[in-house]
């Protein structure tokens, strides 16, 4: 399997950080149709928690969380890297970004069984458009 990047939008919610609040918005998007590609959440402050989702579709992922009456944040751009899981694949790419002098925010890495791995990758986004040449698309 040939390594595949794609650009990819992503959003940020933050939600109370309490038992239950991750499966209320997960089944939020399964009831409105929303395909997720990635999600990940963290702590962020005092009895939050931030949510970084990554649509499959951008409008219908807007539309049902206007319909939740959720806050989402500006759409970022970031990085959706997938392939054949092999010693160093992830650290390839990130090799290509550090030749072009380009600082990761943030990565987030799986082998995904099957024999592949998938990867997303944040930058600065003023650094979308160099990240993106260094990363060949």
């Amino acid at each position: 399997m040939a390594q595949q990047i794609s650009k990819v939008e992503y959003y940020s919610i933050i939600v109370p950080n309490k038992p239950g609040e991750g499966a209320c918005l997960l089944k939020m998007f399964s009831d409105a149709g929303v395909n997720l590609i990635g999600l990940w959440g963290y702590p962020k402050g005092a009895g939050k928690a931030q949510v970084d989702v990554v649509p499959a579709e951008g409008k219908a992922f807007t539309a049902a969380v206007r319909k939740a009456k959720l806050k989402a944040g500006k759409k970022q751009t970031g990085f959706l890297v997938q392939g054949e899981d092999k010693v160093g694949a992830a650290g390839e790419v990130l090799e290509k970004l550090s030749a072009a002098k380009i600082n990761v925010h943030a990565v987030q890495a799986t082998s995904a069984g099957c024999g592949c791995f998938g990867m997303f990758l944040q930058v600065d986004p003023k650094d979308v458009r160099k990240a993106a040449k260094a990363l060949g698309i």
